[in-house]
């Protein structure tokens, strides 16, 4: 008879183990009526105020002179530049990289090696600015 009271018993409990283990609670703990809030050490604080902090957007021109860190003559300085000014070719392509009146007009040359000529023409007579 006490054997059986013994094995019994280890059965309950074993099952009422299992069935606490399986179910995570569903509403996280709570204080009162309000969640419970977990504090961060201070060190890490200042280190996430700083990576949320927006970085200043660049300007046209700044992207621009960071295209001229790629290597020259190359498809990922022209893809650089593309992807500052996108390329919008023209129903009439009378346009050649020597008469180009601004960078934008750059983007309507439909010849890949004529728009990266007129692009670095613009972009390196550009002051350096800032980063």
């Amino acid at each position: 008879m006490e054997m059986k009271k013994i094995l019994v018993i280890v059965a309950v409990l074993y099952s009422a183990a299992a069935v606490a283990q399986s179910n995570p609670p569903a509403d996280p703990p709570m204080v009162g009526d309000k969640p419970l809030v977990q504090v961060k050490p201070k060190g890490t604080a200042t280190a996430a105020k700083s990576k949320a902090a927006p970085e200043k957007p660049k300007s046209m021109a700044q992207k621009l002179q960071a295209c001229l860190e790629i290597d020259d003559g190359s498809k990922e300085r022209l893809s650089c530049y593309d992807a500052v000014i996108a390329p919008k070719p023209k129903a009439k392509q009378n346009a050649k990289a020597g008469t180009a009146k601004s960078v934008t007009e750059c983007s309507g040359l439909k010849e890949e090696d004529e728009r990266l000529a007129c692009f670095n023409g613009f972009v390196e007579k550009l002051p350096k600015l800032p980063s």
